[in-house]
């Protein structure tokens, strides 16, 4: 019944669509907003796996699950890296066992250590690598701020952002 002006009018709460979903924090919080992507990539920035989670997530929480994205398909079947580094943030027993489990050798920066700076003779640097994958996702128009509201669509747009940049890569070389 449409209310003509005249007479009582139901005073009941409007019911609003929620925002949010599985990969936003919960505003009571007071956590951080947004998404965190965490990505896995290959010694030339190619990413390999990604998994989404809120931005208030520790990224310590998302390790077995971004690893368990992986897969390659070759020609005996699928393939898993052999090796993984890992930045500070990651200084923990539990991430340790948990590659080890998947067969994946990591190679974890301690706390307490001094901070690399500058090129390492007869070492490759590595945290760079990952840092310019963000940046290369970044140039995409639709994930550089979230406009999606169901995190399956956004995700669909970080895995084709990902192919892109895959071959990119592959014509480059």
């Amino acid at each position: 019944m449409l209310w003509n002006g005249t007479g009582p009018r139901s005073t009941a709460p409007a019911s609003k669509h929620q925002k949010g979903g599985p990969h936003r924090p919960h505003p009571p919080d007071r956590a951080k907003l947004g998404t965190k992507r965490h990505v896995l990539t290959d010694g030339q920035g190619i990413p390999l796996g990604v998994t989404l989670t809120g931005a208030n997530v520790h990224d310590k929480h998302m390790r077995g699950k971004t690893l368990d994205a992986v897969v390659l398909k070759g020609s005996r079947g699928p393939r898993r890296p052999k090796n993984l580094c890992l930045d500070k943030g990651y200084d923990y027993k539990q991430p340790e066992q948990e590659a080890r489990a998947r067969g994946v050798k990591p190679h974890i920066r301690r706390r307490g250590e001094p901070a690399l700076t500058g090129p390492i003779r007869g070492k490759k640097p590595r945290r760079w690598v990952v840092e310019r994958t963000n940046s290369w996702r970044n140039n995409f128009r639709a994930l550089r701020i979230r406009w999606e509201r169901i995190a399956d669509h956004y995700l669909g747009f970080v895995h084709l952002a990902s192919a892109l940049i895959t071959f990119q890569a592959v014509g480059r070389s």
